[in-house]
């Protein structure tokens, strides 16, 4: 999921690959990570829009489709739910990015935290 955070959610693959049924493997997977398959991802997909948002010059509506949101109004949703601001306010706010900081803790910083 990590490495393909763009690519649409299948769960049922994912169980067969653990061989589990889908309903075992979302349980455990919230069990242990804290939150459901779906969620992940969404908070993946939303961490890689951060750093684009911060970094490249795409569009807000380029990033969206880039990290695997098939729409624009779910994508500004999901990212406001998660980070608390829209992306383009996100945009407005973190141009650039942090200069003389250690990757470690800018990583550590921009983590969005989930609230459910």
């Amino acid at each position: 999921m990590d490495r393909s955070y763009a690519e649409p959610l299948d769960v049922p693959a994912l169980a067969r690959i653990a061989h589990v049924s889908p309903g075992y493997f979302n349980r455990r997977f919230r069990a242990v990570f804290g939150e459901t398959p779906h969620r992940y991802l969404q908070r993946r997909r939303v961490e890689r829009a951060m750093w684009l948002l911060r970094e490249d010059a795409r569009s807000v509506t380029e990033i969206c489709f880039a990290v695997g949101f098939s729409s624009l109004g779910t994508f500004s949703r999901t990212f406001h739910d998660i980070v608390g601001v829209s992306p383009t306010d996100y945009r407005e706010q973190n141009r650039g990015g942090a200069t003389g900081v250690p990757t470690c803790f800018t990583k550590s910083w921009t983590r969005p935290v989930s609230s459910g």
